[in-house]
């Protein structure tokens, strides 16, 4: 049994703590067989030795974290007691300039945030097509847009394009109001707020209006010699096999590519095979080809959201063992 003091002096409590002690929690969940004590700017650390000198590895970084930029959210807070390599350690303590993919509206910096999302902007520089597969929340289409609005700005491409599978998710574009582009729309919903995030409006409205950056279903890429451009095929899991390979021998000189999916979300009806696992396999060992696997612990949306996917992957564990 070993037991360790820390003094968080150079900290505010509250930041460190959390509000109701809700990063505290987090914490001792965290590390469940230690025994973790809070009094005042102290922390105590009792049990296991090795589990108390990471734990107290952890919380310094946390101290270093707050005392360089005075706030953390409880989604940084978790990440850094989760990232276990290096890259997470640098990405959070060190806060390189050279990280920053895009400078958005009021200043606003967009950066990868994870070690996995640092693997797909380093993927994506080395190579020419990437695919980045992983569950919701993890990052994938907002890297992928800042990639390529980091690409765009940089004049390294002269156009993005931006584009989804138009496929139902339990409901029915034909019941849905207004012409083509109005039921479209909402599926290219998220790949406009990323947009959103990394261009300020009225320049984006120009990009818009001049093709410079084209917002389209997947079905919309057929015949088409894509030069000179930065493509994204998100939501690929609900491609077909010959939309997926369509959409590949789209790319043309001076492209790069970005294929986003989750195969866990087909959306496909139940007499079409999604297209994605196939391209994963058979373009595994393509010279020029990346592929990047994000998982829970990339999640940077809600806090939720990271033991929401555990608990619907620990859900299918189970059916498979009883089926």
């Amino acid at each position: 049994m070993t037991e360790k003091i820390i003094n968080l002096e150079t900290v505010n409590p509250i930041e460190f703590f959390g509000v109701n002690n809700g990063k505290l929690d987090i914490l001792k969940k965290k590390f469940p067989l230690l025994k973790i004590l809070s009094r005042g700017t102290q922390i105590k650390l009792s049990g296991a030795p090795e589990q108390v000198d990471t734990a107290k590895e952890k919380i310094d970084l946390i101290v270093q974290y707050l005392e360089r930029n005075g706030h953390m959210s409880e989604n940084y807070f978790e990440q850094i007691l989760g990232g276990d390599d290096a890259e997470t350690v640098d990405h959070f303590i060190e806060r390189n300039p050279n990280d920053i993919l895009v400078f958005g509206p009021n200043g606003k910096t967009v950066r990868a945030r994870t070690a996995n999302q640092k693997r797909m902007v380093s993927g994506a520089d080395k190579n020419d097509v990437l695919f980045a597969i992983g569950p919701a929340g993890t990052g994938k289409t907002y890297t992928a847009v800042a990639l390529a609005v980091r690409a765009l700005k940089n004049k390294i491409v002269k156009k993005i394009i931006l584009t989804r599978p138009a496929v139902e998710a339990g409901e029915s574009l034909g019941f849905l109001p207004g012409d083509l582009k109005e039921k479209i729309d909402p599926y290219l919903r998220p790949l406009y707020d990323a947009l959103d995030d990394m261009i300020p409006a009225d320049k984006l409205g120009y990009y818009m209006s001049n093709r410079t950056i084209e917002i389209a279903p997947l079905a919309y890429m057929r015949g088409r010699t894509l030069d000179n451009a930065f493509i994204i095929l998100d939501e690929a899991q609900n491609a077909t096999d010959l939309q997926l390979k369509m959409f590949l021998t789209r790319i043309g000189a001076n492209a790069k590519a970005i294929i986003t999916g989750d195969l866990t979300q087909v959306d496909l009806p139940k007499n079409q095979k999604s297209g994605l696992e196939k391209a994963l396999r058979i373009l595994k060992n393509v010279d020029g080809i990346s592929h990047i696997a994000l998982d829970e612990e990339d999640v940077v949306r809600h806090r939720l959201v990271k033991a929401i996917i555990r608990a619907y992957d620990r859900e299918k564990e189970r059916e498979q063992q009883t089926s």
